[in-house]
C-alpha cells in the first residue's frame, strides 16, 4: 500500500487512528485463555470490531517474540488475517530493527516479503546502509525513530545544552538516503511541541505518532502541529483501546474508546476543510 491509498482511507473513514496490538497474555480477558491461540483470538476480535474506525494496525513484535515460536506463529497468523480480510488497513511491524546492510536486508525480507507488512519501524543509529535495504521495496514504508515518546528520549535525541538536536540531524540526513520518499518518522505525541520543527524538515512524509491516550499526549495539539497537505499523520493508540475492558464485554468498551478518538479526529479533519 502506498501513502496515497493511506490518505484516501483517512479521508474515507474520517480517521487517522492506528490500533496498536501490544497484546499481552497477562492482560487479555480471562475467558479467551480457553482458546487454542488466545492472543490471536483477541487480536482477531478487536480488528473485526474496530476496522471501520481505524486506518492502520501496528503490531509490537516484542509481545509475540517473547513467547518464542508460539508467539511468532501468532504474529504470522495475525498479519495474514489482516491481509486476507482487511487489505486496506495499513500494517506496521513495530520491530525497531536496524543493523549492518546484509542483516537489515534479511529483516526486510522477513517483514516485507514473508509476512507482507506494509511498513516497519527501524532504528537509524547505524546510518544509511542499515536503513536503505528496507527502502528498496516499492510501496513499502520504513518508519525511522525520530523523536520518541518515552522519558529517556531526552538522553540523546534532544540536546539540552543548546546544541543542535540529534533527532533533527537524523531527519535532515535521512532525506539524502536512496528512496527517502519511502520514509516515515516516529514522533511522540508527548513531544508535540517539536512537531512544527519536524514539519520544517520533512514537510511531506507521514508521521507515526504514539503517546496519545495512556501516555498523555494531546490529540488536538498533535494534529494542529503535525498535519500536512496529505493529512500525513497516524496517531497510534494501544493500551487505552485494547485494554479498555477485561471481561466478556471488552469489545464494547474498546469500541467506545476507539469511537471517541475517531469522533475527535472527524472534527479535526472537518475543520481543515471548513
Amino acid at each position: 500500500m502506498n501513502v496515497k491509498h493511506l490518505t484516501d482511507q483517512i479521508i474515507s473513514k474520517k480517521s487517522f487512528l492506528c490500533l496498536g496490538l501490544d497484546s499481552d497474555l497477562n492482560k487479555i480477558p480471562k475467558h479467551l485463555l480457553n482458546e487454542v491461540d488466545p492472543i490471536f483470538e483477541f487480536n482477531k476480535l478487536l480488528i473485526d470490531s474496530l476496522n471501520n474506525l481505524i486506518v492502520a494496525v501496528k503490531i509490537n513484535t516484542a509481545f509475540y517474540e517473547s513467547e518464542g515460536s508460539k508467539g511468532w506463529k501468532t504474529l504470522e497468523k495475525t498479519i495474514a488475517y489482516i491481509n486476507s480480510n482487511y487489505p486496506k488497513l495499513f500494517t506496521i511491524a513495530d520491530a525497531k530493527r536496524g543493523d549492518i546492510g546484509n542483516t537489515s536486508d534479511r529483516y526486510a525480507q522477513a517483514f516485507f516479503k514473508h509476512m507482507e507488512f506494509d511498513s516497519i519501524t527501524v532504528s537509524p543509529y547505524m546510518g544509511s546502509d542499515s536503513v536503505e535495504p528496507f527502502l528498496q521495496y516499492e510501496n513499502k514504508n520504513t518508519i525511522i525513530l525520530g523523536l520518541t515518546s518515552n522519558k529517556g528520549a531526552t538522553d540523546f535525541q534532544i540536546d539540552n545544552d543548546g546544541s543542535f538536536d540529534l533527532f533533527k540531524k537524523v531527519l535532515l540526513k535521512s532525506k539524502d538516503w536512496k528512496n527517502s520518499n519511502n520514509l516515515m518518522y516516529v514522533i511522540g505525541a508527548t513531544k508535540s511541541s517539536f512537531l512544527k520543527d519536524v514539519r520544517k524538515i520533512v514537510p511531506d512524509n507521514f508521521l507515526l505518532i504514539p503517546g496519545v491516550g495512556a501516555q498523555g499526549g494531546d490529540l488536538e495539539e498533535t494534529f494542529k502541529n503535525g498535519v500536512n497537505k496529505n493529512i500525513g499523520i497516524l496517531v497510534n493508540s494501544s493500551r487505552s483501546i485494547i485494554y479498555a475492558g477485561n471481561d466478556k464485554d471488552f469489545l464494547k468498551k474498546s469500541y467506545i474508546e476507539a469511537k471517541r478518538l475517531q469522533a475527535e479526529m472527524n472534527i479535526l479533519l472537518d475543520n481543515i476543510n471548513a
